[in-house]
């Protein structure tokens, strides 16, 4: 079943006050680390390294309302920062938490976001292990990522792809963005394409591809955030390489079939330029690691191509 909409009624934050808020949320995401003025972690392992990334979600502007619910912003927020460190081949170990909203929202959304946060963090066997609140014209959640990067191969980065890696991916194209598209519309939604809702609403990815790929000798990654060509395009410059996709490999289907049918769409806009699936998209010089499947290969010649030409777009997110 689709939910969207924000909880009303209520104690306020500006009722309740700092102290109390921060409780409420300790509560829904309880931690063994949290409560001091920083959180202490214990190595992850011996000579590990440390991965870090953030990403901030603002009301109006990357979720509202009328698509999603408090809980479905705590838990993709984690995702998105949890995806940036799969990316690079590690494992989430902690996250970090900062919220500011206006004094008269209710608390049941602080939360609810809490909640969702806290949820996706133990979906990755770690913890929200502090954060900040403050007090703001709308509400922005940001979320920080702390991973750990072990063994002695190097991340996997941006630059690491070569000519002959086969091109790969976990996860799906177009989800979120059909998803997305399916919510804005303001039509019935079949029962059949909820899937494509929930994908929007909250992106899945398997925990543990991004360090199995690694393992496996994948030397490329980056994860499908802002739009499939996009971010397959930064690997390619900043490797200072040619990216050749398979069209077969990445053909939409029934369900972005379905979904662009009912809403007059080419459903390949949504494959090619959607982003936020947070699909891991890497290189690598063997065969697909389990879990991944070839999607193309990477030539000399400078440039993105499906089946040899150029794609008919390069939509997707851009911030400014």
């Amino acid at each position: 079943m689709i939910e969207t909409g924000f909880p009303t009624g209520g104690p306020t934050l500006r009722e309740l006050g700092e102290r109390e808020v921060i409780n409420r949320i300790r509560a829904q995401a309880p931690s063994t680390v949290n409560g001091d003025d920083a959180a202490v972690l214990a190595p992850a392992a011996p000579n590990s390294r440390v991965v870090a990334a953030t990403d901030m979600s603002v009301e109006g502007i990357h979720f509202s309302a009328d698509t999603t619910t408090p809980y479905c912003v705590g838990r993709k927020v984690a995702l998105q920062n949890f995806a940036d460190i799969e990316a690079m081949g590690a494992r989430p170990i902690a996250a970090l938490m900062a919220v500011s909203a206006h004094p008269d929202t209710p608390v049941r959304v602080m939360e609810d976001i809490a909640r969702g946060a806290g949820d996706m963090a133990a979906q990755y066997a770690c913890e929200l292990v502090g954060g900040d609140v403050t007090s703001g014209e709308r509400l922005v959640v940001s979320v920080s990522a702390i991973g750990a990067l072990g063994g002695s191969r190097p991340p996997l980065t941006l630059s690491a792809a070569r000519p002959g890696h086969r091109v790969i991916a976990h996860g799906q194209f177009g989800y979120s963005a059909a998803g997305l598209a399916l919510l804005q519309a303001g039509v019935g939604i079949p029962e059949e394409l909820e899937p494509l809702v929930a994908a929007h609403q909250v992106p899945q990815l398997t925990p543990g591809r991004g360090v199995v790929a690694r393992a496996a000798g994948a030397c490329a990654m980056t994860d499908n955030s802002d739009g499939l060509i996009r971010d397959i395009s930064q690997i390619a410059d900043a490797s200072d390489v040619g990216i050749e996709l398979a069209s077969n490999a990445l053909a939409p289907d029934a369900l972005l079939v379905q979904a662009g049918t009912l809403l007059g769409v080419d459903p390949w806009e949504w494959v090619l330029g959607g982003g936020e699936d947070h699909t891991l998209i890497g290189t690598i010089e063997g065969s697909a690691p389990v879990g991944f499947r070839s999607i193309g290969t990477v030539s000399k010649k400078p440039g993105v191509r499906i089946d040899g030409s150029a794609p008919s777009t390069d939509a997707g997110w851009e911030s400014f």
